[in-house]
């Protein structure tokens, strides 16, 4: 997995990776059980503090979607988030509007979305 950094989008760095995993666990691009890299080597990677790094993943820990093993790393866990066919779909729902909205704001049509998403599955 390899993360990219925008210093310039508002985001706070730490915020930024932790998006990053989310989406690649979303796309398929890392998957259960995969090792991400240490706090160290991203830190060095993003040439950022590595309390950065450690504060984005605890944050994952916190949230069951990465684990720690002292001495053999930091994994993304094999538990899904489960949630019930009405609140996916109310989350699903929430966040597309918000989506939306947030493209609108910066003049990207649907179609433009649509099209995006499209090229992100592949």
């Amino acid at each position: 997995m390899t993360f990219h950094l925008d210093l310039h989008s508002g985001v706070p760095v730490y915020r930024q990776i932790i998006d990053q995993v989310h989406a690649a666990r979303a796309s398929g691009a890392i998957g259960p059980g995969e090792r991400l890299p240490t706090v160290r080597q991203l830190a060095v990677d993003l040439r950022v503090n590595p309390n950065t790094i450690v504060r984005a993943y605890r944050e994952l820990e916190l949230t069951g979607v990465l684990t720690t093993q002292q001495g053999t790393g930091t994994f993304l866990t094999q538990v899904p988030v489960e949630r019930s066919a009405v609140e996916r779909r109310r989350k699903l729902d929430q966040l597309v509007g918000e989506f939306v909205s947030r493209a609108g704001r910066e003049g990207l049509t649907v179609q433009e979305l649509l099209d995006a998403l499209g090229a992100w599955q592949q």
